[in-house]
C-alpha cells in the first residue's frame, strides 16, 4: 500500500458545483495521486509523474 501521509490534496479546476470532482496530490516522490473528492478513503490512482503528464496533456486535447 502506498503511503499518503504528507499528500497535498488539491481539487480540479474544472469540478462542478454538485461537487462531482477529482482530487490530485502532485507532491508526492515520483507519484502523482488521483481520487474522488466525495469519496476521500476510497480507492485513489497512481499515475507516474510523465504518464499523468501525457494524461492531462491528451484530455486537455481531447476538449
Amino acid at each position: 500500500m502506498t503511503n499518503l501521509t504528507g499528500a497535498v490534496w488539491r481539487k480540479s479546476s474544472r469540478s462542478s458545483s454538485q461537487g462531482n470532482c477529482v482530487e490530485v496530490a502532485a507532491n508526492l516522490p515520483d507519484l502523482v495521486a488521483v481520487r474522488d473528492s466525495k469519496d476521500q478513503h476510497g480507492p485513489t490512482l497512481f499515475f507516474s509523474p510523465a504518464n499523468w503528464e501525457a494524461f492531462v496533456r491528451f484530455t486537455k486535447n481531447a476538449g
